[in-house]
């Protein structure tokens, strides 16, 4: 038996998240039946971060037990022609034996993520499931301003899901940064983050915090009261899991 380090990139849209659900599609469970395809029995994926549903990544990782040798380019290809066989649209873009002591959820050091809004009127046709359309320009200073008082070690209460099983809420938020760029005319911006782990909702509970900064509703200093109040009715309206991408995971 060997283990195998995967990285994997997927549209979120069709799946109840990362996570294996009873009766529901998921991303691991789509990687899991490719590889029973393949002759694994009860093959097990373990992924670095449980997306949430309609949740996107860019470069999740995963790690997997395995009872066949492969090399890793014929590994993914196998994957990759399984995955789009079933009309899965998850793909695997790096794949290589690993060491048995690695594991893709316990070993990472620090994950990164990012939210994609796109501030104009018009609705969105190419991006439509893949950013929040916000009608309001926004104001990329404010969100900044507000941001800068999020960052660090917090209890993080108010943006965290009630269904969040984390044993404690204070997390320690490396960076969170919302940025304007443009891209064939149209102007985006784009909030990153990173920090070694995250409560449930956290990020799209962050970006929907910003997002009222950003139209001018709320104040860097409501932001900062809302982070406070450490009471979860105090949370702006969580932005939609469409916009958000697990970008990179670090070890």
């Amino acid at each position: 038996m060997g283990r195998y380090r995967f990285i994997i990139e997927y549209d979120g849209k069709p799946y109840a998240g990362w996570q294996r659900q009873p009766d529901q599609p998921s991303v691991q469970g789509a990687i899991e039946a490719a590889l029973g395809r393949l002759g694994e029995p009860d093959p097990i994926v373990q992924g670095a971060g449980r997306t949430d549903a309609g949740v996107h990544a860019l470069a999740q990782v995963a790690h997997s037990d395995l009872t066949r040798p492969w090399t890793g380019f014929r590994l993914a290809e196998a994957l990759n022609a399984h995955l789009r066989k079933a009309g899965d649209p998850v793909a695997i873009i790096d794949c290589e034996p690993c060491d048995d002591e690695f594991h893709a959820r316990f070993s990472a050091t620090q994950r990164a993520y990012l939210y994609r809004i796109i501030d104009h009127r018009a609705p969105l046709a190419v991006d439509a499931g893949r950013a929040w359309n916000v009608k309001t320009p926004l104001d990329v200073d404010a969100m900044n301003k507000a941001a800068a008082r999020l960052v660090g070690e917090h209890d993080f209460t108010t943006f965290r899901s009630t269904e969040c099983q984390a044993r404690s809420p204070v997390k320690t938020l490396g960076t969170l940064v919302a940025t304007r760029v443009q891209r064939h005319g149209r102007s985006e911006v784009e909030i990153t983050t990173t920090a070694r782990s995250y409560l449930h909702n956290q990020v799209r509970s962050l970006a929907g915090c910003l997002r009222l900064v950003g139209c001018g509703k709320w104040s860097p200093d409501d932001a900062a009261a809302s982070l406070a109040a450490m009471d979860r009715t105090a949370c702006a309206p969580v932005a939609p899991a469409h916009g958000l991408y697990l970008t990179s995971v670090t070890y």
